[in-house]
């Protein structure tokens, strides 16, 4: 792969080259593309969605949305850190095309903004709710309508695929969707393949998909744009990832990491003094004992371990990813920055001690096995209205039903996938609040 490709401020429609010696640097292509995901009504909604807690009554923990915000600031500082060093090793892309390495950084910083934008209500567990009702609950019935691909887009549900069809998807009058330039979009994808063939390599861009079956033709338009690595041809189509990617993937990685340990702190899920020296094992290399000890109240010491912590592991990433870019451009980088870390025995650390004491606390497992029964019955309450109504079979009920639905989702006349795939569009849209309003109100729970 080719930088000078990778970095391509084509949209979709464009006919004309965007070039970046022409570039307003006022207000650079690539800053609009995070103008307008942080405008996006989709974006808007990541302020009631589960990062850890689902439904949380208290302030501090993280939403959706501060935890895109947090990931695209690290971001930021990844792709400009490691912008200057490209630049360095590879000076004709300032002196010939005119990039900055400003440029990286809000490549990354858009995509990383992004990153959570198609993930449903109540977590990970509202993708694996979507799937589960496809694969063993009332929509298993469905399966004998659609081909192989389509129905493995259903099972196993994937936020990035529905994050890459909000970003992209025309609808009447607005075509291209958000109309990202090409390279944010590619940052964007973390998993440049389809459903099928599932996990058919150890490869971390194998380890799910990237889009549906309705999109595939837009992927592949923008993956040749960018000049991707194609890896499988024929009926089952993947690339290899943008090398940015692995930036956007380790500011996520480097922010749930933290962050969400935090988060189980200030809960009480985590004491302090074990916390503490948890993290004080990460940045012992780097703290400044003085400046730690007169710290007096324990926000105010985590606070300063967690932008040490912060600090620490992005400085690391960046070296990782210098020091693999010939791998990365060529495809054959098939982990994450943070898997090649020195400080990887410590995240492990971290991330062991949160999976046990956070995302598996009781008040966690409780409010996740609601988000399974609230998601499976609107599916099947909305599905079953719009598949009678194609059919000519609706009754007064459903009709009713179905006006309830932003009107861009209620389209009639398509296929039985696009039906189902929209009406799981719509589920994966919703906040967790609304979720539970919704399904209040169709259970006749709520006048």
């Amino acid at each position: 792969m080719e930088w000078e490709k990778l970095l391509s401020l084509k949209r979709q429609g464009d006919t004309l080259k965007r070039l970046r010696k022409e570039q307003d640097d006022t207000r650079l292509g690539f800053e609009v593309d995070y103008d307008r995901i942080i405008f996006s009504s989709a974006f808007r909604s990541l302020q009631d969605k589960t990062q850890v807690i689902p439904l949380s009554n208290t302030d501090f923990v993280h939403t959706r949305l501060t935890h895109s915000l947090e990931v695209s600031v690290v971001g930021r500082s990844l792709g400009r850190i490691a912008g200057k060093k490209i630049l360095k090793k590879h000076p004709h892309l300032a002196q010939v095309h005119g990039y900055r390495f400003n440029d990286f950084g809000a490549i990354v910083a858009a995509a990383a903004l992004s990153h959570d934008i198609g993930n449903p209500p109540f977590g990970h567990s509202g993708e694996k709710a979507i799937g589960e009702f496809f694969k063993t609950g009332k929509g298993v019935k469905y399966q004998s309508l659609l081909s192989k691909k389509e129905y493995q887009d259903l099972i196993d549900f994937e936020g990035n695929a529905n994050g890459f069809r909000l970003l992209t998807q025309s609808k009447k009058g607005v075509e291209g969707g958000l109309r990202l330039s090409y390279s944010t979009l590619g940052a964007f994808m973390k998993y440049p393949k389809e459903s099928l063939p599932k996990r058919p390599s150890q490869h971390i861009s194998d380890k799910k998909f990237g889009f549906f079956q309705s999109d595939k033709d837009t992927f592949c338009q923008v993956a040749e744009e960018l000049g991707l690595l194609q890896t499988r041809k024929g009926e089952s189509v993947s690339y290899s990832r943008h090398p940015l990617t692995y930036l956007v993937e380790a500011a996520d990685d480097i922010c749930y990491t933290i962050i969400d340990f935090e988060d189980g702190i200030n809960l009480g899920l985590i004491s302090e003094d074990y916390a503490l020296e948890y993290l004080i094992k990460l940045v012992k290399d780097n703290i400044n004992t003085k400046k730690y000890n007169s710290l007096a109240f324990k926000e105010d010491r985590l606070s300063y371990l967690r932008a040490l912590a912060i600090s620490t592991l992005i400085s690391d990433a960046v070296d990782v990813f210098i020091d693999n870019e010939e791998a990365i451009l060529n495809g054959e980088f098939s982990v994450s920055l943070l898997d090649k870390s020195k400080y990887e025995a410590q995240v492990s650390d971290i991330i062991s001690l949160s999976v046990e004491k956070i995302y598996r606390s009781q008040e966690v497992i409780e409010k996740e096995i609601a988000g399974y029964k609230i998601i499976s019955d609107i599916l099947e309450v909305y599905t079953q209205a719009l598949l009678r109504q194609r059919e000519g079979k609706a009754g007064n009920y459903d009709e009713l039903l179905i006006t309830t639905l932003p009107e861009c989702y209620q389209n009639r006349v398509t296929s039985v996938y696009e039906i189902l795939l929209n009406t799981c569009c719509y589920v994966a849209s919703l906040s967790d609040r609304s979720a539970v309003h919704i399904h209040n109100k169709i259970m006749g729970k709520q006048l």
